[in-house]
């Protein structure tokens, strides 16, 4: 019961984190604060009542469309906010069954409820990218900067809290740190690096072939973030899922009749490789262990 409140809650906390963020995505490319004005219409500037405000429910009533003006609000809204929110109520189903007992000593579930909170920040960041890269080709330093730097600080301070747990039995706490948290230091330290250097190259490789750029930095940073919070394994995985759509798309590009028409013209058209990134992203994280495991297994590893 309490399993099935918490996730009903975090649900609708994602709604309305994912509405905050929808906010943002209309303002931060026009550099406008995401605080004053109060919500309103982009084409007509009608202010929004508080009903029109409702996650995901009040583009259902208004059918999509502005109560003044009739514009047309756009897919991104729903889209946004029901992704937040299904992924941050699937984060908290998923979640270890000792967090719904409350017997279990608050220290032997700190490291699972601190996880839990990251996965939320991480799946909220990589929505926002994704909307970011598809709208305006744009992945802004602001997010993938400190979201690199955050994921590190989380996999840190998760290590810290598992040597403090009473379950780890030891009488030097500060030695027991040390020891949980060095080896996770330096693996995402690496991680980041050799995710990074692998666009960098792909990046380097295509300019000599093509004599122009076929992917931003935004994209190397954010590799490097996926690298920080998924690890060097998942985050390679990221990379293929999010390579192999971006195949589908630019085949869907090329097939296109107007695309046709313009002959050579479609080899320019730029494609949001972040955004499907991004999705390979979620795609890892969600079950990253268990497509590598299953690879594994099928290769004879």
């Amino acid at each position: 019961m309490i399993r099935t409140l918490v996730t009903v809650f975090a649900g609708l906390l994602g709604l309305a984190f994912g509405s905050f963020l929808n906010v943002c995505l209309s303002r931060w490319p026009e550099d406008e604060s995401v605080v004053q004005p109060r919500s309103h219409c982009r084409d007509c500037t009608h202010t929004l009542a508080w009903w029109e405000n409702i996650p995901l429910l009040s583009w259902v009533v208004l059918r999509g469309r502005c109560r003044e003006c009739k514009a047309w609000i756009g897919l991104r809204y729903p889209v946004v906010e029901l992704a937040v929110g299904v992924l941050w109520a699937y984060t908290a189903w998923n979640s270890t069954p000792e967090l719904w007992d409350r017997h279990s000593p608050t220290m032997v579930l700190a490291p699972d409820m601190l996880a839990i909170i990251g996965t939320m920040i991480f799946y909220w960041m990589l929505v926002a990218l994704a909307a970011l890269d598809a709208e305006n080709l744009w992945l802004p330093n602001m997010l993938t900067l400190p979201g690199m730097v955050i994921g590190l600080l989380f996999a840190i301070a998760k290590a810290t809290l598992i040597a403090l747990s009473p379950d780890h039995g030891t009488v030097n706490p500060i030695a027991a740190i040390w020891y949980e948290v060095k080896p996770v230091l330096f693996w995402t330290i690496v991680a980041i690096f050799l995710s990074a250097g692998l666009l960098l190259l792909i990046r380097w490789l295509y300019w000599i072939i093509r004599h122009r750029e076929g992917m931003g930095l935004g994209d190397v940073k954010l590799m490097a973030m996926l690298a920080a919070w998924l690890g060097l394994p998942a985050t390679l995985l990221a990379f293929f899922i999010g390579s192999m759509l971006g195949a589908i798309a630019g085949l869907v590009v090329i097939a296109l009749p107007a695309a046709r028409d313009e002959g050579e013209g479609w080899a320019h058209t730029k494609l949001p490789f972040g955004t499907f990134l991004c999705i390979g992203g979620i795609v890892s994280s969600l079950w990253g262990q268990s497509i590598i495991t299953a690879y594994l297994h099928a290769i004879g590893l």
